[in-house]
């Protein structure tokens, strides 16, 4: 069972760290046996937010995490505790994989493991994060960045996003999904989309793009282009284009794109269909442009993400 050590000291927010123990906690899914093993971390009781917490273990317990998640700080400007810093370097140092949510960034590059790395947070701060660690590459326009060992989100729901991601990478797309219908939120939202869009993503039966997601869902398979999509929505493409931009944070194609590989994860998961019938239905058309865009966006090749979340071996033609 992969431990989860979230480190809890004063001062830090407690919408993330309570995000965090809600996800993490138990496997609201039912599906992922086993599910990780949460463990708080404190240098004894701490002031989250307005609450006083007790953890269940001291800091040194992050050296022997798998995972060591830095919540939200309230004050940017405030010194980070030389015993946290200790503490986040020892875990790094034993292999942790480290996380940090909104402005935890400033607590991993004050321990210096974001040095040459790129990194996020909550976008009224990525100034300030660019220009007192000039050694991080800062990025202040995405959701979250996955380093492989190090990963950083931006503010408040992108730490969800960044949680269903890490689930996704431990457990496969039918946990992430199913946990992410029990929070009741999009199952995913890429890394690289925007951290601040004008309009949410549609919700309200009146918004022009309403019918046209569920409907896109239902047609992945088709070389759908957007020319397609703003026929469906009923306006022109450019419209659909700045509609998709305001409500989504990306364009039309890189949406479809990002289903599409979402889709084809699941069909590895849950089938022994070949990577030319997943293609498909999938509608990337060959089995080499399925490989090329899913080692692009999951980072390794359909069939060693098949070997990774299905016990049944790969199926013939691979």
């Amino acid at each position: 069972m992969a431990t989860v050590a979230l480190a809890a000291t004063d001062g830090m927010l407690h919408f993330e760290l309570a995000m965090a123990c809600e996800i993490f906690f138990h496997d609201p899914s039912g599906l992922a046996d086993p599910w990780y093993d949460l463990v708080v971390c404190g240098p004894g009781p701490v002031g989250v937010g307005r609450f006083r917490m007790e953890p269940d273990d001291g800091l040194d317990r992050l050296a022997r995490a798998d995972t060591v998640i830095i919540p939200a700080i309230e004050d940017v400007d405030a010194d980070v505790p030389p015993d946290l810093l200790d503490a986040v370097r020892a875990a790094h140092e034993a292999g942790a994989r480290l996380v940090s949510f909104c402005t935890g960034a400033f607590v991993l590059a004050a321990a210096g493991v974001l040095d040459g790395l790129r990194a996020t947070t909550h976008w009224a701060h990525t100034e300030v994060l660019a220009t007192r660690y000039p050694q991080v590459e800062v990025d202040p326009d995405v959701l979250y960045v996955d380093n492989g060992t190090v990963l950083a989100s931006a503010g408040k729901a992108a730490a969800i996003d960044l949680c269903l991601h890490l689930i996704r990478r431990d457990h496969g797309s039918t946990v992430a999904n199913a946990v992410a219908r029990r929070l009741v939120v999009p199952p995913h939202r890429a890394g690289g989309q925007a951290q601040f869009v004008t309009t949410p993503v549609p919700a309200r039966d009146d918004h022009p793009l309403a019918g046209l997601f569920p409907w896109a869902m239902e047609r992945l398979n088709r070389p759908l282009t957007v020319e397609d999509l703003a026929r469906q929505a009923n306006m022109s493409s450019r419209n659909l284009v700045r509609h998709f931009r305001l409500a989504t944070g990306t364009t039309p194609l890189q949406w479809l794109s990002t289903q599409r590989v979402r889709r084809a994860q699941e069909l590895l998961e849950q089938t022994d269909d070949g990577i030319d019938a997943i293609a498909e239905a999938a509608g990337m058309g060959t089995a080499t442009t399925l490989r090329r865009h899913f080692h692009r966006t999951v980072g390794v090749p359909p069939d060693a993400y098949r070997r990774t979340f299905r016990s049944a071996a790969p199926a013939a033609g691979w």
